[in-house]
């Protein structure tokens, strides 16, 4: 098949279908307003990422925009390799080129975790090579749904029971957008099958060790018990507003009780002591967050025990994401811990 007559069937393929046309045109206008030369598009070989992978090969054709296709290869599992490859030959009928990044490091513990930060850190380097500021995740309807019902499991406040935002910080350099999110994860399989007759399902999906495959699992019987996600949906997104306020609020907080410098951070207890619980889990995730650069906030239960910590006298010193926490008076200091820097170059 050319090239040419491949990007023909593509593009058609949306255009013949109402419900798909409605997704490419909203798909279309989002990236319309986000204005990007380039993009790198996260793929795994499931049905949202390569439902991805077609929307942004149509955008490119009509836009000219550049999208490097890329999917990261753990070696998790003995046929991983393999898997990639397939990937990587199915999307070529298709004139999508498929960069494959192998990760070298083993991954023991806290497999998913670990394998997501590693994801997005090679992702990142990646789009710093090729001079790309964002990276398009398959992120849909039901992926919000689920990470509620896990954040809920683990008793998370205001910040992590809020929707996802569809345009978020990985670091300094880089962005992650998410534009899918209002797209139920069934029309992503609908797109997959209409334009590359399969998809790949990794096996881990299945496996109910993990919190996510558990979650996924309650589908079902919700559905039966007569709440559906579109239900879970309004309310996740009317906790996004509310915490929208919050962050307003946040930042006024933030101007009055807190200095920030290259090394370290001032924060004035006295003040800070008689805020409410949500404001301080939030200061200090952004604390963390600016010295560290992480993406990830910490536990919120081990920023609770923390601040429970922080209460008593006998209090000295603790270390939460990374950073030290100490008391000077009236003054609560935090710096990065010197070997997690040390790690850091070693890694």
């Amino acid at each position: 098949m050319s090239k040419k007559n491949s990007s023909v069937i593509l593009k058609n393929r949306f255009f013949d279908s109402k419900d798909l046309s409605s997704i490419y045109s909203k798909f279309k206008n989002k990236l319309d307003k986000l204005k990007r030369k380039s993009y790198a598009v996260a793929i795994s070989g499931g049905p949202d990422s390569l439902a991805l992978a077609a929307l942004s090969k149509v955008y490119s054709i009509e836009k000219k925009t550049r999208f490097y296709y890329t999917l990261v290869n753990h070696n998790i599992r003995s046929n991983s390799s393999k898997e990639a490859d397939q990937v990587k030959m199915l999307l070529k009928k298709h004139n999508i080129k498929l960069n494959v990044l192998k990760n070298n490091l083993e991954i023991k513990n806290n497999i998913q975790s670990q394998a997501r930060k590693i994801r997005y850190s090679m992702l990142s380097s990646f789009c710093i090579k090729k001079n790309i500021r964002t990276i398009l995740t398959g992120h849909n309807l039901d992926d919000q749904v689920e990470t509620f019902f896990i954040r809920l499991s683990r008793g998370s406040g205001l910040t992590g029971l809020s929707a996802m935002k569809p345009l978020s910080k990985l670091d300094k350099k880089i962005d992650l957008f998410r534009p899918l999110l209002d797209v139920k994860k069934d029309s992503l399989i609908k797109i997959s099958k209409k334009i590359y007759k399969k998809f790949f399902n990794d096996p881990s999906n299945k496996n109910t060790r993990f919190l996510r495959t558990k979650i996924r699992n309650l589908k079902k019987p919700l559905m039966k018990s007569g709440i559906n996600y579109d239900q879970i949906i309004k309310s996740i997104n009317n906790l996004a507003s509310s915490n929208e306020v919050l962050d307003q609020y946040l930042e006024e907080i933030f101007k009055d009780l807190i200095k920030v410098s290259k090394n370290q951070i001032l924060i004035d207890f006295k003040k800070f002591i008689k805020l409410n619980l949500e404001v301080k889990i939030k200061l200090f995730n952004k604390c963390i967050k600016i010295l560290m650069k992480n993406y990830y906030n910490p536990r919120s239960k081990k920023v609770k025990f923390l601040l429970s910590a922080l209460e008593k006298n006998s209090f000295k010193k603790a270390t939460l994401g990374g950073c030290q926490f100490f008391k000077k008076k009236d003054v609560l200091i935090l710096m990065v811990e010197k070997a997690t820097k040390y790690s850091k170059k070693t890694t």
